[in-house]
């Protein structure tokens, strides 16, 4: 009886070992709706609390950042409009000083009393934003593919789109003059830009549709604008290059070798920061941990595992 007992519970701590804790998800009540929010991993070491881009995408596309909570808890959070959060139209809404008050509430609601904040693409916009009002609690910063001048980012799309093919320049001028952006034309050039500087890879159909599905058009469209080389919205003119020096907690950008957000500038960004680095990520675009998950999460956990000896 004893053996058999003893069994059991070999059985039961080998279960513990190689079967982890199922994410803990659900919904957080936030000012115009709810957002949905999922832990994975668990343990006593800092969280890491994800924010994605768009504005209006959703943390679908940030999955393979899941592999780094087997080293801490991860947070991914779908913000409001998108994904799984809840759909809005009403356009007071849709501002960065809104999105900026919803997070504080993720974090209240959460208990969140130290983390690391991640941000990709306009996810370092709102991360940037927050740190400059709720720097309390955030032990460091991540900044991948960084948007932190919508007149740098507008210059580099320029130059991106002056190394495409000719045919593919004339049709992004031609309806961005007459701004007829829902032009065949322009649908095509758009293509053609986002397989060289936004994702390399190829998702599954089924993927690509669940991405499309989660998509807050209407978020995007009104704070953004039409595509990711035409600004529009209401972030034209953002522009955070002088706060950059105000950053006090340990900070790392990170941006793809052929991203939208040019390492250039991203290595430009780096300098305004005190004791910020920087690393480029290898054979990918502006969707990194889409195009090389292995090198990102590489660099991530690094990074972490380095900052918190």
């Amino acid at each position: 009886m004893k053996k058999y007992l003893l069994g059991l519970f070999t059985l039961f701590l080998l279960n513990a070992c190689t079967n982890p804790a199922p994410p803990r998800e659900g919904f957080i009540e936030v000012e115009g709706g709810k957002i949905w929010y999922r832990i994975d991993g668990e343990g006593d070491k800092t969280p890491l609390l994800l924010l994605h881009g768009g504005p209006g995408s959703s943390s679908l596309y940030l999955e393979p950042l899941k592999e780094l909570s087997k080293d801490r808890p991860v947070i991914f959070i779908d913000q409001l409009g998108c994904g799984r959060s809840t759909r809005i139209t009403d356009t007071t809404l849709m501002t960065i000083e809104k999105n900026v008050e919803q997070l504080e509430q993720v974090r209240k609601a959460l208990k969140l009393e130290r983390f690391y904040l991640y941000g990709h693409s306009w996810g370092t916009m709102l991360g940037m934003d927050y740190y400059l009002k709720y720097p309390k609690g955030i032990k460091a910063l991540i900044f991948a593919s960084p948007l932190f001048s919508t007149k740098i980012w507008t210059q580099d799309a320029d130059t991106l789109i002056a190394a495409l093919p000719t045919a593919t320049q004339l049709a992004i001028r031609e309806s961005e003059k007459q701004k007829n952006y829902a032009s065949e034309s322009y649908q095509q050039a758009m293509k053609v830009y986002y397989k060289a500087h936004l994702r390399r890879g190829n998702d599954t159909k089924s993927r690509k549709d669940t991405l499309d599905r989660y998509f807050g058009e209407k978020v995007y469209t009104f704070m953004w604008g039409p595509s990711e080389f035409k600004a529009t919205g209401n972030l034209l003119h953002y522009d955070r290059l002088k706060e950059l020096a105000t950053i006090k907690v340990p900070t790392l950008l990170t941006a793809g070798e052929f991203d939208e957000a040019r390492p250039v500038s991203v290595r430009y960004y780096t300098s305004l920061i005190p004791g910020a680095q920087f690393q480029v990520i290898s054979d990918a675009a502006h969707v990194t941990m889409g195009d090389n998950p292995k090198e990102n999460n590489r660099v991530l956990r690094e990074y972490l595992q380095k900052i918190e000896k």
